[in-house]
């Protein structure tokens, strides 16, 4: 068998990369997390002399309690939300693709890490790996730090003080932003219509809320906005919804610096001062249930509803592992990796 050959047969290594999650709902386990989590320049980019002094002496002092008890909330008995709907789309990604793939599960900040889902993959014989972020409209600070994690575990460091002599790396393709994919629009659709159908509920309005991030990133050319936008518009249109039907927000602000607006905890007061009683909330951004959606939207942003004047905030599912979702990751993969096969 000629190389050529052998690397036709080898399977094609699939990396599900996810944001990531604490390994319990303790302070003793959030504060790790939190601490990877926000030392990385690409979710916190101030100066590093003013970020850190600011995170050691405050943020991870207090905060990890305060998360801790918000994790609870949503902890199922089998963990954490996040980790058991990622597993599952990776189980259910690897039935749809078959032999020639092998798929794995990496977070960027917790376990299982992403260099040691690359690994495996590697050790499994594949040499041609494509990286699927989790995270259909592209931010720096999720997507961009999906690629720092990667070609770090890839390719090793690369500085005077720290070169790793590695002889062997993978070959790499990534996913790019499939915000107006017809596969994943067309998956939400369908999952979106199917809760509420399961429900019963007619509601009267509307919202679509994806995670914040600063305004100033945008200013420097973050897309992340824009294409936030496409997506809420391309849902509203195949769920045939008038403009004056849905809404658009962001939500999960953090710091005192101006972020994305409308403000999503804003709307929910607003929303039931303008006479709105039973709303429907959706977290296109997220492909799998997490904290963000499950306890921000789901009960914190219900009290923020009702005390606005309105009665019902339903929360639909992300995609986490809807056969429709599964189909569209896997018809995806057979794109990106064309000419691989």
């Amino acid at each position: 068998m000629t190389a050529q050959e052998q690397k036709t047969r080898a399977p094609i290594g699939v990396l599900l990369a996810q944001l990531g999650t604490p390994e319990a709902p303790t302070a003793a386990a959030l504060r790790p997390y939190l601490r990877e989590f926000l030392s990385d320049p690409r979710v916190v980019d101030l100066p590093r002399w003013r970020w850190l002094p600011i995170l050691y002496l405050f943020v991870l002092t207090r905060r990890p309690a305060r998360s801790a008890a918000l994790y609870r909330r949503i902890w199922t008995p089998e963990g954490s939300p996040l980790l058991l709907h990622s597993r599952s789309q990776t189980a259910g990604l690897q039935q749809r693709l078959g032999p020639g793939y092998l798929v794995a599960l990496g977070m960027r900040y917790g376990q299982p890490t992403i260099a040691a889902a690359m690994q495996q993959l590697q050790q499994a014989g594949a040499e041609r790996l494509l990286i699927f972020p989790m995270f259909p409209q592209f931010s720096g600070a999720t997507t961009g730090s999906i690629y720092d994690g990667v070609t770090r575990a890839a390719f090793g460091r690369r500085c005077p003080l720290f070169f790793d002599r590695r002889r062997q790396m993978p070959t790499l393709r990534f996913v790019p932003p499939y915000y107006e994919h017809p596969a994943y629009i067309g998956a939400l659709k369908t999952s979106f219509e199917e809760d509420l159908a399961q429900t019963g509920l007619v509601p009267d309005h509307y919202l679509l809320t994806f995670h914040g991030i600063p305004n100033r990133y945008i200013a420097e050319g973050d897309p992340y906005r824009r294409q936030c936008e496409v997506t809420a518009r391309l849902l509203s249109r195949a769920l045939r919804l008038r403009d004056d039907q849905w809404t658009l927000g962001f939500q999960s602000r953090f710091g005192k610096e101006p972020w994305l607006e409308p403000y999503t905890e804003q709307l929910l007061h607003q929303l039931g001062g303008r006479g709105v009683r039973t709303l429907a909330a959706a977290c296109p951004g997220f492909t799998a249930d997490c904290l963000e959606t499950l306890d921000e939207i789901g009960h914190e942003g219900g009290r923020q509803f009702r005390e606005g004047g309105g009665q019902t905030l339903h929360l639909t599912p992300c995609l986490n592992s809807h056969p429709a979702w599964l189909e569209a990751m896997a018809a995806i993969v057979r794109q990106e990796s064309a000419g691989w096969t």
